[in-house]
């Protein structure tokens, strides 16, 4: 009992230091396996019960989407109704059905890889204890509770604070409008987590990597290079809260081993590209349209165009669709920032091989260099929404475009519209085949 105990707090391995995160996404049903064993011989194994779990999840939702849209019920149509919100309420609700099922089709269908996934991660740590490096578990397990605290504390206070204005007004909210309005945004929200804590190891990698590198160049400069017999440890601390090294080995063995440790980081990163690339385009999609049409709603509100009849109040109305909008912005500066950090951390492998190669006078380690700097030219990381596009820091100026046109788009058919698009006055449709007529 106290080993166990132990192990959820004072992890001794990679499994270890995650078994927290996956314990959670495996109870919203995203991750159907369990980890078994103890630290030092852990392994993956697929659950039955995982998948019935991610059934009745999927079930669940499916049954709250299908009864609040046949009741004509949305927590966006409880603060204004028109034409446009209309619009966007029906496209949030099929994209929400539509990526829930691509979510939970891809965690079951594709769930080997991100096994895989897992014990390339465990795999380089064990790697890495051959050059010197052993990571703090710990550490890595309280900054995931820390990430599943934060995320939960959030969105149980959009909840709570979005209901609560809603009762103030005397609107009660079924069930199911609630369960089909919050429940996809928990959801993408612990897909992000998940892709977040696989890219935040493989930087670490890279880190490390890049470090062990370095300290080797800094040996050759300061002219100390020479066989080591005793362990030393090294003063500087790689991660102030994740590392620390010492320094064992033979240059060459030691470039020889980042070589083999470098090709299973770029397979790592390979694999998690091919997991997680249909859910990442899944979520980017659902969070630019959302995203979309709450700066709509709250840009016509500032803006005086709006003639909505409503029982809220302009700050009401305008905080919630905000606090909407800023939810699936971290989602999606989570993703860029996490991708491109990871990408960023590899780039820099390149100029310290090249470091060490124009320093270098043994022929055995130059050819070992020279070997390196082949591999990689031909293993570079990247992460694509399926392929459609890279997720990079480009990502945000694309976006950025999108948004502006369509909102200009939006706002012009309000401005067109004789009633703003509300009321009983001609539809956005109406407006759009007068301009076009108009034109002709």
């Amino acid at each position: 009992m106290s080993n166990t105990f132990c192990e959820l707090f004072k992890p001794r391995d990679a499994f270890g230091a995650e078994q927290t995160l996956l314990f959670y996404t495996y109870l919203l049903g995203l991750t159907p396996f369990r980890l078994r064993g103890q630290a030092g011989g852990r392994q993956f194994q697929l659950s039955k019960l995982g998948y019935l779990n991610a059934l009745l999840q999927l079930s669940f939702f499916s049954y709250c989407f299908l009864a609040a849209l046949i009741e004509q019920q949305s927590i966006v149509g409880y603060f204004f109704k028109s034409e446009i919100s209309q619009i966007g309420d029906s496209l949030q609700k099929f994209i929400g059905m539509t990526g829930m099922s691509i979510l939970f089709l891809c965690s079951s269908i594709r769930v080997r890889l991100l096994i895989r996934i897992w014990d390339r991660i465990s795999c380089v740590d064990d790697r890495f204890l051959n050059v010197g490096v052993c990571f703090n578990y710990p550490a890595i397990m309280r900054l995931r509770h820390l990430q599943i605290l934060l995320i939960n504390g959030v969105q149980l206070s959009y909840l709570i604070s979005s209901n609560w204005m809603l009762l103030g007004n005397d609107v009660r909210p079924i069930y199911t409008a609630i369960v089909a309005f919050y429940v996809p945004q928990i959801f993408l929200l612990s897909i992000v987590m998940l892709f977040h804590a696989t890219l935040h190891r493989l930087w670490q990698h890279f880190t490390v990597l890049n470090q062990v590198l370095k300290n080797l160049a800094h040996q050759w400069d300061t002219r100390t290079l020479k066989a080591v017999t005793q362990k030393q440890r090294s003063l500087q601390c790689l991660d102030s809260f994740s590392m620390y090294t010492i320094v064992t080995k033979d240059p060459a063995e030691i470039i020889q081993e980042s070589m083999e440790i470098h090709h299973l980081i770029c397979e790592a990163a390979a694999t998690a590209n091919k997991y997680f690339t249909y859910q990442l385009l899944t979520i980017i999609s659902i969070a630019f349209l959302i995203i979309v049409f709450d700066a709509y709603y709250v840009l016509e509100t500032l803006l005086g165009k709006s003639k909505r009849e409503s029982k809220f109040k302009t700050v009401e109305f305008v905080t919630f669709f905000s606090c909407q909008m800023i939810l699936y912005l971290i989602a999606i500066i989570s993703i860029v920032e996490g991708s491109n950090r990871a990408i960023k951390k590899s780039e820099k492998t390149g100029g310290i091989v090249h470091s060490l190669l124009n320093k270098t006078k043994s022929a055995e380690v130059k050819e070992k260099l020279q070997q390196f700097s082949m591999q990689l030219m031909h293993l570079k990381i990247n992460f694509t929404a399926a392929g459609l596009f890279n997720i990079d820091r480009t990502l945000y100026f694309t976006i950025s475009g999108a948004l502006t046109t369509y909102l200009i788009i939006l706002l012009q058919f309000t401005s067109n519209s004789p009633n703003n698009g509300y009321g009983n006055g001609s539809s956005c449709c109406e407006t759009f085949n007068n301009m076009t007529n108009h034109t002709l």
